[in-house]
């Protein structure tokens, strides 16, 4: 007998096998793995109902047969061509019968199975330790800028070129504001999310800065972590300035296919009747049917986001009165890729700049803070 296999070991196996049912799969899976579930959505529901109805002993019997009818068709099916030294590693909801199940038949035709310890709840702890453990300590680079500024473009110029980069929005599937929900794209579950965020923080370079756009506390219908948060409020923060013409330039290429959808662009302007007042909601709803995005854009970056963006970064972000401040006149492609490297440029400067400080001063002496 070997040990049991842990978490910390699926990277040693050939295949990561989900024996759960693609309902449980669909919420939240390990990544990588791969979903040949010993139960479907409905068997499950009997065999549960069975088990609360009638007993364990029937809910085994009926179970047993759906589960042998199941694994008779993986393995006459995507499993038909795996070779004789193929060795995966298998996992159900806490490493119980399911994936017990599955390990046992693929066992007995010769393969080298093994079952996770744990089983998926392992998994969600260890996603919950990763993000607790390893966000208090990330080396982030806030990058902050009123609507319109291109933020989340930059990060991708920055990853392209090689930086590392969390991007929070790409993981959640939404921009993060008002209209920020993508066409057709539904948010994953909250635990995808956050599996999702603690895979990138496994193979982060501590030494090296991590770019973040600037964000609250949700995004869309999902919620940051709370420790990521409280990280994010606590480090340097470079702030995009660009002209109130350069950035519904950009929102005008961003979100394009809002002129797709007039009427979901106005009924999402309904939530703002409190603050605005219904005559304003209804003229930037007469905006976004008649498909006049230039004036609509432009209306609700100035009247809407710009009045509470200084107010609310000085109030969250606590390193904002010692931001940089970078200049994002060209937010055209080559120029958010011309920006990235000047980011990259101010950040290698910075840190030249404190090891030349560190190893100059005096002991005990403490240096003043940047300005802004």
């Amino acid at each position: 007998m070997k040990e049991p296999a842990r978490v910390h070991d699926r990277h040693a196996f050939d295949t990561l096998i989900d024996a759960r049912s693609p309902a449980e799969y669909a919420i939240d899976h390990i990544p990588g793995s791969i979903n040949l579930p010993v139960l479907d959505n409905e068997e499950r529901r009997i065999v549960g109902t069975l088990y609360k109805q009638v007993g364990a002993f029937e809910a085994r019997r009926v179970g047993g047969a759906m589960v042998a009818a199941n694994l008779a068709r993986h393995l006459q099916g995507p499993l038909a061509d795996r070779p004789p030294g193929w060795k995966p590693l298998v996992y159900c909801w806490r490493g119980g019968l399911r994936s017990g199940s599955m390990t046992t038949w693929l066992r007995m035709v010769g393969w080298d199975a093994q079952q996770l310890a744990g089983g998926y709840k392992a998994w969600r702890r260890h996603v919950i330790d990763t993000i607790e453990q390893r966000a208090p300590a990330l080396p982030l680079v806030v990058l902050c800028g009123a609507t319109g500024t291109a933020k989340t473009r930059l990060l991708h110029a920055l990853a392209a070129q090689g930086q590392q980069v969390l991007d929070l929005e790409a993981l959640a599937r939404h921009k993060g504001s008002l209209l920020g929900a993508l066409p057709d794209v539904a948010q994953p579950s909250q635990t995808a999310f956050e599996t999702a965020i603690a895979s990138v923080l496994e193979h982060l370079d501590p030494a090296r800065p991590l770019y973040i756009e600037g964000e609250g506390r949700r995004i869309g219908r999902l919620t940051v972590p709370l420790t990521l948060v409280e990280r994010m409020r606590a480090s340097p923060c470079i702030e995009l300035r660009a002209s109130t013409a350069a950035r519904v330039e950009y929102l005008l290429r961003d979100y394009a296919y809002l002129g797709d959808r007039p009427q979901w662009l106005a009924d999402q302007l309904a939530p703002l009747k409190p603050l605005h007042g219904n005559e304003t909601i209804a003229a930037w709803q007469a905006m976004a049917l008649a498909r006049q995005l230039p004036q609509l854009f432009e209306a609700l970056a100035t009247r809407h986001y710009d009045p509470s963006y200084a107010r609310s970064h000085r109030s969250y972000f606590r390193a904002w009165e010692q931001r940089q401040v970078v200049d994002a006149a060209d937010l055209s492609p080559p120029g958010i890729e011309a920006l990235a490297y000047r980011i990259t440029g101010l950040r290698n400067e910075e840190g030249h700049g404190e090891e030349e400080q560190a190893g100059q001063a005096p002991q005990g002496a403490q240096g003043a803070p940047a300005s802004p």
